[in-house]
Protein backbone atom coordinates (compact mmCIF):
# COMPACT_ATOMS: atom_id res chain seq x y z
CA UNK A 1 0.00 0.00 0.00
CA UNK A 2 2.84 2.45 0.87
CA UNK A 3 4.71 1.81 -2.56
CA UNK A 4 1.29 2.50 -4.12
CA UNK A 5 0.79 5.69 -2.72
CA UNK A 6 4.18 7.02 -3.46
CA UNK A 7 3.74 5.67 -7.01
CA UNK A 8 0.45 8.04 -6.71
CA UNK A 9 2.33 10.78 -5.49
CA UNK A 10 4.92 10.52 -8.18
CA UNK A 11 2.26 10.58 -10.64
CA UNK A 12 0.68 13.36 -9.72
CA UNK A 13 3.53 15.75 -8.80
CA UNK A 14 4.87 14.78 -12.64
CA UNK A 15 1.43 15.97 -13.93
CA UNK A 16 1.84 18.87 -12.05
CA UNK A 17 5.57 19.76 -13.50
CA UNK A 18 3.88 19.46 -16.75
CA UNK A 19 0.95 21.11 -16.58
CA UNK A 20 2.79 23.96 -14.61
CA UNK A 21 5.48 24.30 -17.45
CA UNK A 22 2.46 24.14 -19.66
CA UNK A 23 0.94 27.37 -17.99
CA UNK A 24 4.19 28.88 -17.73
CA UNK A 25 4.54 28.80 -21.72
CA UNK A 26 1.39 30.21 -22.14
CA UNK A 27 1.72 32.83 -19.90
CA UNK A 28 5.39 33.99 -21.16
CA UNK A 29 3.92 33.74 -24.58
CA UNK A 30 0.70 36.19 -23.68
CA UNK A 31 2.94 38.28 -21.27
CA UNK A 32 6.79 38.90 -22.83
CA UNK A 33 9.47 40.13 -20.76
CA UNK A 34 9.16 44.02 -22.22
CA UNK A 35 13.52 43.90 -21.56
CA UNK A 36 13.93 40.98 -23.21
CA UNK A 37 15.64 41.51 -26.72
CA UNK A 38 12.97 40.51 -29.59
CA UNK A 39 14.30 39.71 -32.65
CA UNK A 40 13.06 42.68 -34.92
CA UNK A 41 12.65 42.54 -38.80
CA UNK A 42 15.78 44.31 -40.04
CA UNK A 43 13.72 45.32 -43.15
CA UNK A 44 12.09 47.73 -40.93
CA UNK A 45 14.98 48.71 -38.70
CA UNK A 46 16.71 50.34 -41.68
CA UNK A 47 14.78 52.72 -42.79
CA UNK A 48 14.85 54.64 -39.46
CA UNK A 49 18.20 54.59 -39.51
CA UNK A 50 18.48 55.98 -42.79
CA UNK A 51 16.00 58.91 -41.37
CA UNK A 52 18.73 59.53 -39.38
CA UNK A 53 21.00 60.69 -41.86
CA UNK A 54 19.47 64.44 -41.32
CA UNK A 55 16.75 64.46 -38.97
CA UNK A 56 15.00 62.03 -37.50
CA UNK A 57 11.35 62.22 -35.94
CA UNK A 58 10.74 60.01 -32.89
CA UNK A 59 9.12 60.52 -29.58
CA UNK A 60 12.66 60.45 -27.76
CA UNK A 61 13.87 63.79 -29.69
CA UNK A 62 13.66 65.12 -33.22
CA UNK A 63 16.10 66.35 -35.34
CA UNK A 64 18.79 63.99 -34.42
CA UNK A 65 21.11 63.98 -37.39
CA UNK A 66 23.13 66.50 -40.20
CA UNK A 67 20.61 68.83 -40.38
CA UNK A 68 20.26 70.38 -36.89
CA UNK A 69 23.89 70.68 -36.51
CA UNK A 70 24.40 71.94 -40.29
CA UNK A 71 22.24 74.90 -39.43
CA UNK A 72 25.19 75.94 -36.60
CA UNK A 73 28.35 74.83 -38.67
CA UNK A 74 26.92 76.45 -41.84
CA UNK A 75 27.22 80.02 -39.59
CA UNK A 76 30.37 78.71 -39.01
CA UNK A 77 31.55 78.48 -42.56
CA UNK A 78 29.09 81.30 -43.69
CA UNK A 79 27.03 79.37 -45.75
CA UNK A 80 24.45 81.42 -43.97
CA UNK A 81 24.01 83.66 -40.91
CA UNK A 82 21.04 84.56 -39.04
CA UNK A 83 18.75 87.05 -40.30
CA UNK A 84 18.62 89.59 -36.90
CA UNK A 85 20.82 90.29 -33.96
CA UNK A 86 20.48 89.30 -30.82
CA UNK A 87 22.01 88.33 -27.42
CA UNK A 88 20.90 84.88 -26.75
CA UNK A 89 22.82 82.31 -25.59
CA UNK A 90 22.74 79.74 -28.25
CA UNK A 91 21.03 81.70 -30.82
CA UNK A 92 20.96 85.16 -32.26
CA UNK A 93 24.60 86.29 -33.05
CA UNK A 94 26.88 83.54 -31.04
CA UNK A 95 27.48 81.13 -33.74
CA UNK A 96 27.92 83.54 -36.54
CA UNK A 97 30.60 84.36 -33.72
CA UNK A 98 32.11 81.49 -33.83
CA UNK A 99 30.84 80.39 -30.30
CA UNK A 100 30.45 77.08 -28.88
CA UNK A 101 27.46 76.26 -27.10
CA UNK A 102 27.29 76.78 -23.31
CA UNK A 103 25.21 76.06 -20.44
CA UNK A 104 22.48 73.04 -20.28
CA UNK A 105 21.44 73.56 -24.14
CA UNK A 106 21.55 70.12 -25.78
CA UNK A 107 22.57 72.48 -29.47
CA UNK A 108 25.52 70.49 -31.53
CA UNK A 109 24.80 67.60 -30.27
CA UNK A 110 22.55 66.16 -32.93
CA UNK A 111 25.25 64.08 -34.89
CA UNK A 112 26.36 62.51 -31.34
CA UNK A 113 22.86 61.32 -31.06
CA UNK A 114 22.31 60.56 -34.21
CA UNK A 115 25.29 57.87 -33.73
CA UNK A 116 25.54 56.45 -30.51
CA UNK A 117 21.26 56.58 -29.71
CA UNK A 118 19.55 56.89 -33.46
CA UNK A 119 21.79 54.56 -35.32
CA UNK A 120 23.67 52.41 -32.64
CA UNK A 121 22.36 49.78 -31.45
CA UNK A 122 20.11 49.72 -34.53
CA UNK A 123 22.80 48.61 -36.62
CA UNK A 124 24.42 46.48 -34.36
CA UNK A 125 20.84 44.76 -34.40
CA UNK A 126 21.15 44.89 -38.17
CA UNK A 127 24.37 43.53 -38.31
CA UNK A 128 23.82 40.58 -35.57
CA UNK A 129 20.38 39.43 -36.86
CA UNK A 130 21.46 40.26 -40.16
CA UNK A 131 24.59 37.70 -40.31
CA UNK A 132 22.20 34.85 -38.81
CA UNK A 133 19.95 35.47 -41.40
CA UNK A 134 22.77 35.81 -44.38
CA UNK A 135 21.61 39.00 -45.10
CA UNK A 136 25.03 40.05 -46.35
CA UNK A 137 23.31 42.86 -48.08
CA UNK A 138 22.10 44.64 -45.03
CA UNK A 139 25.26 43.55 -43.16
CA UNK A 140 26.95 45.47 -45.61
CA UNK A 141 24.93 48.23 -45.62
CA UNK A 142 24.42 48.77 -41.49
CA UNK A 143 28.44 48.83 -41.51
CA UNK A 144 28.78 51.51 -44.42
CA UNK A 145 26.60 53.82 -42.65
CA UNK A 146 28.41 52.89 -39.54
CA UNK A 147 31.68 53.99 -40.83
CA UNK A 148 30.37 57.16 -42.49
CA UNK A 149 29.32 58.06 -38.69
CA UNK A 150 32.51 57.42 -37.12
CA UNK A 151 33.86 59.63 -39.74
CA UNK A 152 31.76 62.46 -39.10
CA UNK A 153 31.45 62.17 -35.44
CA UNK A 154 35.25 62.24 -35.20
CA UNK A 155 35.56 65.36 -37.22
CA UNK A 156 33.03 67.06 -35.16
CA UNK A 157 34.14 66.12 -31.90
CA UNK A 158 37.50 64.92 -31.63
CA UNK A 159 37.09 62.96 -28.75
CA UNK A 160 34.32 60.51 -29.44
CA UNK A 161 33.63 56.91 -27.49
CA UNK A 162 35.11 54.27 -29.47
CA UNK A 163 36.05 51.28 -27.62
CA UNK A 164 33.31 51.34 -24.88
CA UNK A 165 30.33 52.57 -27.45
CA UNK A 166 27.45 50.55 -27.17
CA UNK A 167 28.36 48.74 -23.93
CA UNK A 168 25.28 49.00 -22.22
CA UNK A 169 26.80 47.47 -18.96
CA UNK A 170 28.62 51.13 -18.23
CA UNK A 171 27.35 54.23 -16.87
CA UNK A 172 30.44 56.12 -17.46
CA UNK A 173 32.66 56.33 -20.79
CA UNK A 174 36.29 57.08 -21.62
CA UNK A 175 37.08 59.32 -24.89
CA UNK A 176 39.62 57.53 -27.40
CA UNK A 177 42.32 58.37 -29.45
CA UNK A 178 40.71 60.22 -33.18
CA UNK A 179 43.46 58.31 -34.77
CA UNK A 180 41.84 55.44 -33.67
CA UNK A 181 39.04 56.35 -34.63
CA UNK A 182 40.41 56.97 -38.41
CA UNK A 183 41.69 53.53 -38.36
CA UNK A 184 38.10 52.45 -37.47
CA UNK A 185 36.50 53.99 -40.13
CA UNK A 186 39.02 51.89 -42.42
CA UNK A 187 38.42 48.69 -41.18
CA UNK A 188 35.04 49.13 -40.82
CA UNK A 189 34.44 50.57 -44.47
CA UNK A 190 36.80 47.18 -45.31
CA UNK A 191 34.47 45.14 -43.61
CA UNK A 192 31.71 46.45 -45.43
CA UNK A 193 32.52 45.86 -48.75
CA UNK A 194 33.47 42.23 -47.93
CA UNK A 195 29.56 41.81 -47.32
CA UNK A 196 28.43 44.14 -50.21
CA UNK A 197 30.36 41.80 -52.52
CA UNK A 198 28.69 38.58 -51.10
CA UNK A 199 26.02 36.93 -53.53
CA UNK A 200 25.80 34.21 -51.42
CA UNK A 201 23.20 33.48 -48.38
CA UNK A 202 19.99 35.81 -48.90
CA UNK A 203 21.05 38.43 -50.65
CA UNK A 204 18.78 40.18 -52.37
CA UNK A 205 18.28 43.49 -54.22
CA UNK A 206 14.61 43.53 -54.02
CA UNK A 207 14.27 42.64 -50.71
CA UNK A 208 17.05 45.27 -49.97
CA UNK A 209 15.07 47.64 -51.64
CA UNK A 210 12.44 47.42 -48.98
CA UNK A 211 14.89 48.92 -46.14
CA UNK A 212 17.03 51.02 -48.11
CA UNK A 213 13.72 52.84 -50.44
CA UNK A 214 14.60 56.15 -49.41
CA UNK A 215 18.24 56.04 -50.08
CA UNK A 216 20.25 54.03 -52.87
CA UNK A 217 16.87 51.49 -53.58
CA UNK A 218 18.64 48.81 -52.80
CA UNK A 219 21.71 49.06 -55.31
CA UNK A 220 24.57 47.07 -53.82
CA UNK A 221 27.21 48.74 -56.40
CA UNK A 222 26.09 52.40 -55.00
CA UNK A 223 26.44 51.30 -51.69
CA UNK A 224 30.10 50.22 -52.33
CA UNK A 225 30.34 53.84 -54.27
CA UNK A 226 29.62 55.39 -50.80
CA UNK A 227 32.15 53.64 -48.73
CA UNK A 228 34.70 54.33 -51.24
CA UNK A 229 33.73 57.48 -50.83
CA UNK A 230 34.09 57.20 -47.01
CA UNK A 231 37.64 55.77 -47.54
CA UNK A 232 38.65 59.16 -50.26
CA UNK A 233 37.03 61.54 -47.42
CA UNK A 234 39.35 59.80 -44.70
CA UNK A 235 42.76 60.14 -46.31
CA UNK A 236 41.85 63.85 -47.68
CA UNK A 237 41.16 65.27 -44.78
CA UNK A 238 44.46 64.44 -43.38
CA UNK A 239 45.86 66.50 -46.27
CA UNK A 240 48.24 68.59 -43.08
CA UNK A 241 50.18 64.66 -42.14
CA UNK A 242 53.20 64.33 -43.09
CA UNK A 243 52.25 61.03 -44.69
CA UNK A 244 49.75 63.00 -47.33
CA UNK A 245 52.84 64.79 -48.12
CA UNK A 246 54.92 61.94 -48.98
CA UNK A 247 52.26 60.77 -51.22
CA UNK A 248 50.60 57.74 -49.39
CA UNK A 249 47.07 59.37 -48.46
CA UNK A 250 47.22 61.17 -50.87
CA UNK A 251 47.67 58.61 -53.46
CA UNK A 252 45.11 56.77 -52.07
CA UNK A 253 42.71 59.70 -51.65
CA UNK A 254 43.06 59.61 -55.45
CA UNK A 255 42.32 56.11 -55.62
CA UNK A 256 39.17 55.57 -53.80
CA UNK A 257 37.48 58.98 -55.12
CA UNK A 258 37.97 57.46 -58.48
CA UNK A 259 35.82 54.27 -57.44
CA UNK A 260 33.54 56.48 -55.34
CA UNK A 261 30.44 58.05 -57.33
CA UNK A 262 31.69 59.04 -61.27
CA UNK A 263 28.71 60.27 -62.53
CA UNK A 264 25.58 62.26 -61.19
CA UNK A 265 23.62 58.91 -61.44
CA UNK A 266 25.91 57.48 -58.78
CA UNK A 267 25.01 60.29 -55.69
CA UNK A 268 24.20 59.40 -52.91
CA UNK A 269 21.07 61.02 -51.66
CA UNK A 270 18.35 60.69 -49.27
CA UNK A 271 14.68 60.91 -51.07
CA UNK A 272 11.38 62.50 -48.95
CA UNK A 273 7.79 61.23 -49.70
CA UNK A 274 6.85 64.51 -48.17
CA UNK A 275 3.39 63.63 -46.94
CA UNK A 276 2.83 66.80 -44.44
CA UNK A 277 4.49 64.91 -41.82
CA UNK A 278 8.02 65.75 -39.98
CA UNK A 279 9.14 61.82 -40.63
CA UNK A 280 8.47 62.22 -44.63
CA UNK A 281 10.11 65.88 -44.93
CA UNK A 282 13.36 67.16 -46.13
CA UNK A 283 14.54 68.52 -42.74
CA UNK A 284 15.59 71.78 -44.66
CA UNK A 285 11.93 72.40 -46.17
CA UNK A 286 8.95 74.53 -45.47
CA UNK A 287 7.40 72.23 -43.01
CA UNK A 288 9.54 71.24 -40.38
CA UNK A 289 10.14 75.04 -40.39
CA UNK A 290 14.10 74.50 -39.29
CA UNK A 291 16.11 77.25 -41.04
CA UNK A 292 14.07 80.05 -40.86
CA UNK A 293 15.85 82.21 -39.12
CA UNK A 294 18.73 81.78 -41.61
CA UNK A 295 19.63 84.19 -44.29
CA UNK A 296 22.72 83.19 -47.42
CA UNK A 297 25.75 85.14 -46.49
CA UNK A 298 27.26 87.51 -47.93
CA UNK A 299 30.03 85.65 -48.44
CA UNK A 300 28.50 83.03 -50.67
CA UNK A 301 26.23 85.82 -52.27
CA UNK A 302 29.58 87.75 -53.58
CA UNK A 303 30.77 84.22 -54.64
CA UNK A 304 28.20 83.61 -56.94
CA UNK A 305 27.98 87.18 -58.11
CA UNK A 306 31.48 87.85 -58.75
CA UNK A 307 31.65 90.27 -56.70
CA UNK A 308 35.32 87.72 -54.46
CA UNK A 309 38.05 90.14 -54.53
CA UNK A 310 40.32 87.47 -55.71
CA UNK A 311 38.00 84.24 -56.75
CA UNK A 312 35.84 84.13 -59.70
CA UNK A 313 36.06 88.31 -59.76
CA UNK A 314 33.48 89.89 -61.96
CA UNK A 315 31.94 86.41 -63.10
CA UNK A 316 28.09 85.54 -62.37
CA UNK A 317 27.72 82.41 -61.74
CA UNK A 318 24.17 80.84 -63.28
CA UNK A 319 24.01 78.46 -60.66
CA UNK A 320 22.89 81.33 -58.44
CA UNK A 321 19.37 81.02 -59.15
CA UNK A 322 19.25 77.68 -57.65
CA UNK A 323 21.55 77.72 -54.54
CA UNK A 324 20.27 81.20 -52.99
CA UNK A 325 18.11 83.55 -53.01
CA UNK A 326 17.67 86.80 -54.95
CA UNK A 327 16.36 90.32 -53.82
CA UNK A 328 13.56 92.58 -54.60
CA UNK A 329 16.61 94.12 -57.32
CA UNK A 330 17.17 90.84 -58.81
CA UNK A 331 20.63 90.74 -57.58
CA UNK A 332 22.55 88.46 -55.23
CA UNK A 333 22.91 90.06 -51.80
CA UNK A 334 23.37 88.53 -48.77
CA UNK A 335 24.14 89.05 -44.56
CA UNK A 336 27.33 89.49 -42.69
CA UNK A 337 28.05 87.45 -39.58
CA UNK A 338 26.38 88.59 -36.11
CA UNK A 339 25.01 92.08 -38.61
CA UNK A 340 21.62 90.83 -39.60
CA UNK A 341 19.96 93.32 -42.06
CA UNK A 342 22.53 96.40 -40.28
CA UNK A 343 24.02 98.39 -43.54
CA UNK A 344 21.80 96.70 -45.83
CA UNK A 345 19.48 98.68 -47.87
CA UNK A 346 16.07 97.40 -47.99
CA UNK A 347 15.75 96.34 -51.73
CA UNK A 348 19.12 94.17 -50.93
CA UNK A 349 17.48 92.14 -48.38
CA UNK A 350 17.52 88.41 -49.62
CA UNK A 351 14.25 86.78 -49.18
CA UNK A 352 13.88 83.55 -47.11
CA UNK A 353 14.93 80.23 -48.48
CA UNK A 354 11.29 79.47 -48.68
CA UNK A 355 10.94 82.59 -50.93
CA UNK A 356 9.05 84.51 -48.32
CA UNK A 357 10.32 88.13 -47.37
CA UNK A 358 13.36 88.72 -45.35
CA UNK A 359 12.11 89.61 -41.76
CA UNK A 360 9.89 86.62 -42.15
CA UNK A 361 10.57 83.43 -40.01
CA UNK A 362 7.37 81.39 -41.13
CA UNK A 363 7.40 78.53 -44.13
CA UNK A 364 4.73 79.83 -47.13
CA UNK A 365 1.46 78.32 -47.38
CA UNK A 366 2.31 76.26 -50.48
CA UNK A 367 3.85 73.25 -49.90
CA UNK A 368 7.63 73.14 -51.71
CA UNK A 369 7.84 76.67 -52.71
CA UNK A 370 11.47 76.52 -51.94
CA UNK A 371 14.50 75.71 -54.36
CA UNK A 372 17.16 73.75 -54.14
CA UNK A 373 17.27 71.39 -50.46
CA UNK A 374 14.80 73.92 -49.26
CA UNK A 375 11.73 72.14 -50.65
CA UNK A 376 9.67 68.71 -48.68
CA UNK A 377 10.42 66.27 -51.27
CA UNK A 378 14.05 67.67 -52.53
CA UNK A 379 16.45 64.85 -52.57
CA UNK A 380 19.36 65.76 -49.74
CA UNK A 381 22.74 64.88 -51.16
CA UNK A 382 24.76 62.63 -48.66
CA UNK A 383 28.02 62.40 -51.17
CA UNK A 384 28.01 63.78 -54.66
CA UNK A 385 30.32 62.49 -58.25
CA UNK A 386 31.43 66.33 -58.46
CA UNK A 387 33.29 65.85 -54.72
CA UNK A 388 34.94 63.01 -55.35
CA UNK A 389 36.11 65.01 -58.72
CA UNK A 390 37.21 68.04 -56.38
CA UNK A 391 38.75 65.35 -54.06
CA UNK A 392 41.10 63.76 -56.95
CA UNK A 393 41.60 67.67 -58.09
CA UNK A 394 43.26 68.66 -55.13
CA UNK A 395 45.38 65.65 -54.37
CA UNK A 396 46.91 65.50 -57.91
CA UNK A 397 47.59 69.33 -57.93
CA UNK A 398 49.26 68.59 -54.15
CA UNK A 399 51.10 65.97 -56.18
CA UNK A 400 52.34 68.45 -58.66
CA UNK A 401 50.27 67.45 -61.69
CA UNK A 402 48.10 70.01 -62.30
CA UNK A 403 47.00 69.23 -65.69
CA UNK A 404 45.08 66.38 -64.29
CA UNK A 405 44.05 68.75 -61.75
CA UNK A 406 42.46 70.85 -64.36
CA UNK A 407 40.60 68.12 -66.02
CA UNK A 408 39.05 67.12 -63.11
CA UNK A 409 38.73 70.62 -61.66
CA UNK A 410 36.60 71.10 -64.69
CA UNK A 411 34.41 68.20 -64.70
CA UNK A 412 33.58 68.62 -60.98
CA UNK A 413 31.89 72.01 -61.76
CA UNK A 414 30.36 70.06 -64.80
CA UNK A 415 28.96 67.60 -62.56
CA UNK A 416 27.47 69.95 -60.25
CA UNK A 417 25.61 71.96 -63.40
CA UNK A 418 24.38 69.16 -64.30
CA UNK A 419 23.00 67.71 -61.02
CA UNK A 420 21.36 71.32 -60.58
CA UNK A 421 20.03 71.27 -64.10
CA UNK A 422 18.42 68.30 -64.00
CA UNK A 423 17.16 67.21 -60.47
CA UNK A 424 17.10 70.61 -59.00
CA UNK A 425 15.00 73.15 -61.36
CA UNK A 426 12.02 73.42 -59.03
CA UNK A 427 10.78 77.03 -58.46
CA UNK A 428 13.79 78.65 -60.50
CA UNK A 429 12.23 81.22 -62.74
CA UNK A 430 12.34 80.34 -66.28
CA UNK A 431 14.89 82.84 -67.79
CA UNK A 432 17.40 81.73 -64.95
CA UNK A 433 17.56 78.09 -65.98
CA UNK A 434 21.06 76.31 -66.80
CA UNK A 435 20.96 75.57 -70.12
CA UNK A 436 24.37 74.20 -72.31
CA UNK A 437 25.02 77.28 -73.43
CA UNK A 438 24.98 78.94 -70.55
CA UNK A 439 26.99 76.46 -68.44
CA UNK A 440 29.83 76.52 -71.67
CA UNK A 441 30.47 79.97 -71.15
CA UNK A 442 30.81 79.68 -67.82
CA UNK A 443 33.52 76.86 -68.40
CA UNK A 444 34.95 78.78 -70.94
CA UNK A 445 35.72 81.87 -68.64
CA UNK A 446 39.61 81.85 -67.70
CA UNK A 447 38.38 83.43 -64.35
CA UNK A 448 36.99 80.06 -63.70
CA UNK A 449 38.88 77.48 -65.81
CA UNK A 450 41.94 79.16 -66.73
CA UNK A 451 43.85 77.75 -70.03
CA UNK A 452 46.39 76.58 -68.68
CA UNK A 453 46.95 74.15 -66.04
CA UNK A 454 49.41 76.33 -64.33
CA UNK A 455 47.58 79.06 -63.95
CA UNK A 456 45.01 76.73 -61.70
CA UNK A 457 45.26 77.63 -57.91
CA UNK A 458 44.35 75.92 -54.72
CA UNK A 459 41.64 78.56 -53.99
CA UNK A 460 40.12 78.06 -57.25
CA UNK A 461 39.66 74.34 -56.17
CA UNK A 462 38.58 74.93 -53.11
CA UNK A 463 35.91 77.63 -53.47
CA UNK A 464 34.57 75.94 -56.31
CA UNK A 465 33.88 73.17 -54.05
CA UNK A 466 32.43 75.65 -51.55
CA UNK A 467 29.67 75.94 -54.05
CA UNK A 468 29.51 72.74 -55.18
CA UNK A 469 28.63 71.47 -51.80
CA UNK A 470 26.75 74.53 -50.21
CA UNK A 471 23.72 73.70 -48.87
CA UNK A 472 23.88 69.82 -48.27
CA UNK A 473 27.96 69.50 -47.48
CA UNK A 474 28.18 71.75 -44.33
CA UNK A 475 30.14 69.07 -42.41
CA UNK A 476 32.41 68.45 -45.27
CA UNK A 477 33.18 72.03 -46.05
CA UNK A 478 33.55 72.82 -42.88
CA UNK A 479 36.47 69.83 -42.48
CA UNK A 480 37.90 71.66 -45.19
CA UNK A 481 37.77 74.63 -43.94
CA UNK A 482 39.73 73.44 -41.12
CA UNK A 483 42.24 71.89 -42.93
CA UNK A 484 43.15 75.35 -44.34
CA UNK A 485 42.94 76.88 -40.51
CA UNK A 486 40.27 79.08 -42.37
CA UNK A 487 42.92 81.38 -43.29
CA UNK A 488 45.65 79.92 -44.70
CA UNK A 489 47.66 81.37 -47.46
CA UNK A 490 47.76 80.22 -51.03
CA UNK A 491 50.93 79.60 -52.79
CA UNK A 492 49.98 81.30 -55.76
CA UNK A 493 48.19 83.80 -55.28
CA UNK A 494 49.51 85.39 -52.08
CA UNK A 495 46.12 85.35 -50.60
CA UNK A 496 43.73 83.70 -48.29
CA UNK A 497 43.09 79.78 -49.79
CA UNK A 498 39.29 80.99 -48.97
CA UNK A 499 39.73 84.36 -50.24
CA UNK A 500 37.73 87.26 -48.64
CA UNK A 501 36.42 84.76 -45.79
CA UNK A 502 36.46 86.85 -41.84
CA UNK A 503 36.16 84.53 -39.71
CA UNK A 504 32.69 85.42 -37.19
CA UNK A 505 32.79 88.61 -39.76
CA UNK A 506 35.86 89.81 -37.58
CA UNK A 507 34.08 89.73 -33.93
CA UNK A 508 34.63 86.00 -32.11
CA UNK A 509 32.04 85.41 -29.39
CA UNK A 510 34.09 86.40 -26.24
CA UNK A 511 34.56 82.73 -25.00
CA UNK A 512 36.94 82.57 -27.50
CA UNK A 513 39.63 84.14 -26.38
CA UNK A 514 40.32 85.03 -29.83
CA UNK A 515 40.76 82.47 -31.45
CA UNK A 516 38.02 80.02 -34.19
CA UNK A 517 36.23 77.20 -33.91
CA UNK A 518 37.42 73.88 -34.30
CA UNK A 519 35.41 71.60 -32.69
CA UNK A 520 32.43 71.02 -31.11
CA UNK A 521 31.73 69.92 -27.44
CA UNK A 522 30.17 66.58 -26.62
CA UNK A 523 26.55 65.94 -26.44
CA UNK A 524 25.11 67.94 -22.88
CA UNK A 525 22.21 65.38 -22.62
CA UNK A 526 24.58 63.04 -22.07
CA UNK A 527 27.91 63.86 -21.45
CA UNK A 528 27.32 66.44 -19.45
CA UNK A 529 25.18 64.33 -17.06
CA UNK A 530 27.65 61.59 -16.24
CA UNK A 531 30.58 61.91 -18.13
CA UNK A 532 32.06 64.63 -16.08
CA UNK A 533 35.34 62.92 -15.23
CA UNK A 534 35.74 61.76 -18.51
CA UNK A 535 34.71 65.54 -19.35
CA UNK A 536 37.54 67.18 -17.12
CA UNK A 537 40.26 64.25 -18.85
CA UNK A 538 39.80 66.41 -22.29
CA UNK A 539 39.37 69.51 -21.24
CA UNK A 540 35.66 69.91 -22.28
CA UNK A 541 34.53 71.74 -19.12
CA UNK A 542 36.69 74.62 -20.25
CA UNK A 543 34.67 77.73 -22.02
CA UNK A 544 36.94 77.78 -24.77
CA UNK A 545 36.83 74.03 -25.77
CA UNK A 546 35.24 74.09 -28.85
CA UNK A 547 38.49 76.13 -29.80
CA UNK A 548 40.88 73.25 -29.22
CA UNK A 549 41.81 71.85 -32.87
CA UNK A 550 40.87 68.78 -33.97
CA UNK A 551 43.59 65.82 -34.71
CA UNK A 552 42.67 65.48 -38.38
CA UNK A 553 43.70 68.72 -39.28
CA UNK A 554 46.94 68.94 -36.98
CA UNK A 555 50.24 68.03 -38.39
Amino acid sequence: MKNMNFNIFICLLLFSIIVLNSCTKKIDEAYQNPNALTVQPIESLLPGVIGNFLGNASSAGSGYGLGGDATIIGRYIQYWNHFAVTSSDNGGSQYDQMGGTVGGSDLFGSVWAMFYYGQGQNLNRIIEWGAQQQKWDYVGVAQAIRAWGWLEMVNQYNSIILKQAFNTGLQQFNYDDPAEVYDTVRATCYRALTNLNRTDGAVSRANLAIGDAYMNNGDVNKWKKFVYGVLARSYQYLSNKSAYAANHFADSAIYYANLGPLVNSDNITLKFAAQRTSGTSNFFGPFRGNVGGLRQSAYVANLLSGLNSTAFTGVADPRAWYLIRENSNGTFRGVQPGQGSAGMLTPDLPKNFWGNPFTSMGAPRAADSGRFVFRDSAQFPVMTASEMQFIVAEAVYRKGDKATALAAYTNAISLNFDMLANQYAFNVPSFALITPASKAAYLANTNVVPANPGNLTLTQIMLQKYIALYGWGSHETWADMRRFHYTDIDPITGRQVYADFVPGGGTLYINNNGKYVYRARPRYNSEYLYNVPSLQKIGALNLDYHTYECWFSQQ
